[in-house]
């Protein structure tokens, strides 16, 4: 089943526009066929995993390349909401998934083809697979017609197959089908096998003994018994006595073989390129919607953000980390929820706190917040107001190489380098716990440098520190603190709350805890 998955479907014998469910626009697409290597930030954000948990069990679909792919343009983006609304909420979902379902058997039945014994054997596979797939197409459009659709993509698909169905390329092959099907059902023959010889001829009234027997024994009968019949599905098995006897059937029937052979010949590739873009493209969003239900089962919020490529204005209510909150609720733990707000100038949340207190988790919900957004899908969180990034960069601390010939510090300042060169003013930069390696005052002069040209690009950008004067170095920045309880600092919370960076208050706290305090150490000593 061959089909370029990101190059947007149209049919000009049906004289009907495109019918993509993930593309807008007729020449959008992903890139070539090559699968493209994940992107840089993946790791960082830990996407690599979620991806690799939504994709599980779909891997015929090669999904991938479309994961790898945010858009750009709100209007795109609207495109894929609309479609992810109808199967989300309208109840589309259900006639697609036994879509689905049988477009996977077609599937099988014709890799099975070419491994069976003898061409009639191979014929009988290709009935039962243009039989599923002529279903699985009516059965779409049934459903697409009984539920009122709101997006483009599926009203268009929905009158495509309209159009197709009444077509003579599928018309014609249903009502063949149909008629071989009825025909065959009427082929009976009698086999006689005596040793090693198998003799078939016309079938000529002979008694059914199994009747026979059944009566003979039903008063032996003690109750319902376990049924040890088997029922041979997979022709794959059949041997070259099957397909001998089979040729000496077809040739007691030759009419209806022939007829066999010749739709056969006629219809053998009867795969619309459009059914078959559609059954790939559309586990784009079954992947994405099954894998987030046990996380809406937990009461996980999941919404459809409004998104701009143009305002930078951020407003996000109870969001989590879907990694984290992936694992976590498998276990049957909490997730802790945050809030975000980005306005008028504002664009860098710098981020301060105890160690261990939801920082990074933060900034990877930031940053898979947006790359949730662009591909057009419902994002972790209750409300969301977004900005569609062109480019997403991360500079996480990366473990120091022992063969390698420069330091950590030096590694840190390059990859920062190479990340605010390649950004733009439309790019969101995702920076945590960098330039930890060295002194204070050094990692204050570096982390000013580096947001600094952030600000100054305009772009917008999380940046974890420890170091509390950079949380408020312009307007552009916006400070957010990992709380603590109060009255045990040693008790993280994992709320990140919008205020100044307090982290000398917070070593205050823990000195005063552990008697520490300068109070406490000069009775001690006094």
């Amino acid at each position: 089943m061959a089909s370029s998955l990101g190059v947007a479907h149209s049919s000009p014998k049906l004289g009907l526009p495109h019918t993509s469910v993930v593309f807008e626009t007729p020449d959008a697409s992903f890139g070539g066929a090559k699968r493209p290597a994940l992107p840089a930030y993946f790791t960082d954000l830990h996407l690599d995993q979620v991806i690799s948990l939504i994709l599980k069990g779909r891997e015929e679909y090669d999904l991938v390349p479309l994961f790898c792919s945010p858009l750009h343009s709100a209007a795109a983006v609207r495109y894929r909401q609309e479609v992810s609304l109808d199967l989300d909420e309208r109840g589309v979902a259900s006639y697609v998934r036994c879509f689905a379902e049988r477009m996977r058997r077609v599937r099988s039945f014709l890799r099975g083809m070419g491994q069976v014994t003898g061409r009639h054997y191979e014929q009988g596979w290709f009935l039962d697979a243009a039989q599923d797939y002529c279903d699985a197409v009516n059965g779409l459009l049934g459903g697409l017609r009984n539920i009122p659709l709101e997006s483009r993509a599926l009203q268009r698909l929905r009158d495509y197959l309209s159009a197709y169905v009444a077509s003579e390329a599928f018309l014609p092959l249903e009502t063949k089908l149909r008629e071989l099907r009825r025909q065959l059902a009427d082929v009976r023959y009698s086999m006689l096998i005596r040793g090693t010889r198998v003799s078939v001829w016309p079938f000529g009234g002979e008694p059914d003994y199994s009747s026979e027997i059944e009566q003979t024994f039903a008063k032996f009968r003690q109750g319902a018994a376990e049924d040890f019949l088997s029922e041979f599905r997979d022709l794959r098995d059949a041997n070259h006595v099957h397909a001998q006897v089979l040729e000496r059937v077809a040739k007691l029937y030759p009419d209806v073989f022939a007829r066999m052979e010749a739709c056969y010949t006629q219809y053998r590739d009867f795969l619309d390129p459009t059914v078959v873009a559609f059954d790939r493209e559309v586990q784009f969003y079954l992947a994405y919607l099954e894998f987030t239900q046990h996380l809406r089962d937990a009461g996980l919020p999941f919404c459809y953000p409004e998104v701009s490529d143009c305002s930078k204005e951020t407003h996000v209510e109870q969001a989590f980390d879907i990694a984290l909150a992936s694992a976590l609720a498998r276990q049957g733990s909490a997730v802790v929820c945050n809030d975000i707000d980005l306005a008028g100038p504002e664009r860098v949340l710098v981020v301060t706190g105890p160690n261990q207190g939801g920082k990074t988790t933060f900034a990877r919900m930031f940053g898979q917040l947006h790359f949730l957004a662009g591909l057009g899908l419902p994002v972790p969180a209750q409300r969301a107001r977004l900005f569609l990034p062109d480019r997403i960069f991360s500079h996480f601390e990366r473990e120091e190489r022992l063969d390698a010939m420069h330091g950590k510090l030096y590694d840190e300042l390059v990859r920062a380098r190479d990340a605010l060169a390649k950004a733009t003013a439309n790019s969101l930069l995702v920076l945590n716990e960098g330039f930890s390696s060295t002194t204070l005052s050094d990692s204050l002069f570096i982390g000013a440098k580096v947001l600094g040209r952030v600000t100054k690009l305009g772009a917008l950008c999380v940046y974890v520190t420890f170091v509390d004067e950079l949380a408020s170095l312009n307007e552009a920045t916006v400070s957010m603190v990992a709380d603590v309880v109060p009255a045990d600092p040693d008790v993280r919370t994992y709320k990140v709350s919008r205020r100044p960076a307090d982290g000398r208050a917070y070593a205050k706290a823990l000195a005063r805890k552990y008697g520490l305090s300068y109070a406490a150490l000069r009775q001690a000593v006094g």
